[in-house]
């Protein structure tokens, strides 16, 4: 994968790499699941008593024994110290199986970033190897029910007390928080200057004293996001990630890092829909022949491809060190977007008998499942509205929204019901 002169042959080191991971991944999946992983949403993916929990936590586990695990994170954290294609290889081979990483996702993807640019030496050593084995999930502790996709009006309180400090407040839309063992969390500690220079981020055990989980019910009947409540939850100052009230600059880390990680792991639906009109027939002939349809397909086809290389784009930037930048607000953007058209056009195909649901419906209900969470996807990691507000400032160079409240103490700022 030579990506200066455009060309993605692999090296003969790249080829010796995935004949290696190809071999083992042969020898050791968990090739019972093969297929109801193609078929099924991962949330309802339960087989022989075992639930996707169990399942991508052992899939994880026996990765990380063989190092497998978190390929690009050093050795010392538990990881292979692999190279950005090497990572990108191994996703490659590991297929349908690389499903099973979806709890892991904002852990590996958003947390752990963060904890090596800003937690200790020891604690890197002590949280991290467990982070990416699946033996502990992390979540993500930002968004909140006043400010929503702006982090920086977040309201939750954390005032220091000795050396703790005493967190109230609530959190909302987090992602597995139900079975999370450790989080990230984003406070205000100083309300009288602007709303992005009083935040401090720590992290906590979620089985802190004063945690309360509660799961949301979303539309699809699934519980993957959750509101959390801390009630003088007690952190030391020891687990504070950065300076005090700088915590802004720390969540652009994980900020940056969430939406290369949605961007790139978003299942755009385009394969399962070309299968699916592969074996389709209309009323005039197979599916694949009308011009109508195949016209939908090429489109989506070359979106697909763009997202496929601007993910490449993003991870050769890491591989040279760079912190991942606004550019990748274009993969969430796009990704989330096309799942929900993907979706809504299969239903399209399908007619009367795309109102049902489940696994009695046609394609095994995949597109109604794919329709009812893409809402979620688009608002996830920042809404369709946020990204584009990114992509035309930061990457476009457009002039910026105006913003009254960028320069007022937050405690000043009107807002309903704060009294």
């Amino acid at each position: 994968m030579k990506g200066d002169a455009m060309n993605f042959d692999d090296t003969p080191q790249e080829a010796a790499f995935r004949a290696e991971a190809r071999a083992w991944i042969a020898a050791n999946a968990p090739k019972q699941y093969e297929e109801p992983l193609r078929k099924a949403s991962l949330g309802r993916l339960a087989l022989d008593g075992a639930t996707a929990l169990e399942v991508a936590k052992a899939w994880q586990k026996k990765k990380a024994q063989a190092g497998w695990a978190c390929l690009h994170w050093p050795k010392d954290y538990g990881g292979r110290g692999a190279t950005p294609i090497e990572r990108v290889i191994w996703q490659q081979e590991e297929g349908v199986f690389g499903k099973l990483s979806f709890l892991f996702i904002i852990g590996h993807g958003m947390c752990g970033p963060t904890m090596m640019a800003y937690a200790s030496e020891e604690q890197k050593r002590n949280y991290l190897p467990p982070l990416a084995s699946g033996e502990q999930i992390w979540c993500q502790l930002f968004s909140e029910p006043a400010s929503g996709s702006d982090v920086a009006g977040l309201r939750t309180r954390a005032e220091r007390d000795g050396d703790d400090w005493i967190i109230n407040g609530q959190k909302i839309w987090t992602s597995g928080a139900h079975y999370s063992d450790y989080g990230i969390l984003i406070t205000r500690t100083d309300p009288s200057v602007p709303k992005h220079k009083g935040l401090t981020m720590f992290f906590l055990d979620m089985k802190s004293p004063g945690v309360e989980v509660r799961p949301i019910k979303q539309a699809n009947g699934q519980s993957d996001f959750n509101e959390v409540y801390f009630t003088d939850v007690r952190i030391p100052d020891a687990q504070r990630l950065g300076s005090v009230n700088d915590g802004w600059n720390v969540s652009l880390t994980t900020l940056m890092n969430e939406r290369m990680s949605i961007g790139t792991q978003i299942t755009t639906g385009v394969p399962e829909l070309f299968d699916y009109c592969g074996n389709l027939m209309l009323e005039d002939g197979p599916a694949i022949d009308d011009r109508a349809v195949r016209s939908k397909l090429a489109n989506w086809a070359v979106k697909a491809s763009g997202l496929k290389y601007t993910s490449l784009r993003a991870i050769s930037a890491l591989s040279k060190g760079e912190r991942p930048g606004p550019e990748n607000s274009i993969g969430k953007l796009v990704a989330a977007s096309m799942i929900q058209e993907v979706a809504m056009y299969a239903l399209d195909l399908q007619g009367a008998a795309g109102v049902l649901s489940g696994p009695e419906a046609d394609a095994a209900g995949k597109f109604q499942a794919m329709l009812l969470r893409a809402p979620g996807t688009r608002v996830e990691g920042g809404t369709d509205e946020i990204m584009r507000n990114i992509i035309a400032e930061r990457v476009l160079g457009l002039p910026g929204d105006i913003r009254v409240d960028k320069d007022v103490p937050f405690n000043q700022i009107p807002t309903r019901g704060r009294g």
